[in-house]
């Protein structure tokens, strides 16, 4: 399983938010310019972030984005389902892909799905958080 460019930007965007927009909201700009990211990959991340109710848009005068819930509520799994969908090693493990034809003599499926285990029990205790305390970041030291 390889990350892709959107679901890492999409974490860093994430923290940003978290550490940068407690009290208001940031512009795409500003986040693309702090994060050394295109600003307009940065709009299509963000797009499929608001969708998903992850992050919420505020018009007018001062703004921009922010957060939906404390930093604590989002889990990393979370932020990269919405971003890479499944995150599966291999695709017989993904809800509504076709059987594999081997799936009754497969010899690696018991690897597979513990990996895929492993790679779920770490996004999905890890939270948004998390990261920003281990970014050292937010004014306290990790």
């Amino acid at each position: 399983m390889k990350i892709s460019t959107k679901g890492r930007y999409a974490l860093r965007l994430m923290v940003d938010l978290g550490i940068n927009a407690r009290e208001s909201c940031c512009s795409v700009r500003e986040i693309a310019e702090r994060q050394g990211i295109s600003d307009k990959y940065l709009e299509q991340i963000i797009s499929l972030l608001s969708k998903a109710g992850l992050v919420k848009s505020v018009r007018g005068a001062g703004g921009g984005y922010r957060l939906t819930k404390s930093p604590s509520e989002y889990s990393v799994g979370m932020i990269l389902r919405t971003t890479e969908g499944s995150l599966a090693p291999v695709s017989c493990l993904i809800d509504g892909e076709p059987e594999c034809g081997r799936a009754e003599h497969c010899s690696t499926i018991y690897l597979w799905q513990r990996i895929y285990k492993a790679v779920n029990d770490v996004v999905d205790t890890t939270t948004l958080q998390d990261l920003i305390d281990h970014s050292g970041k937010d004014g306290e030291e990790p």
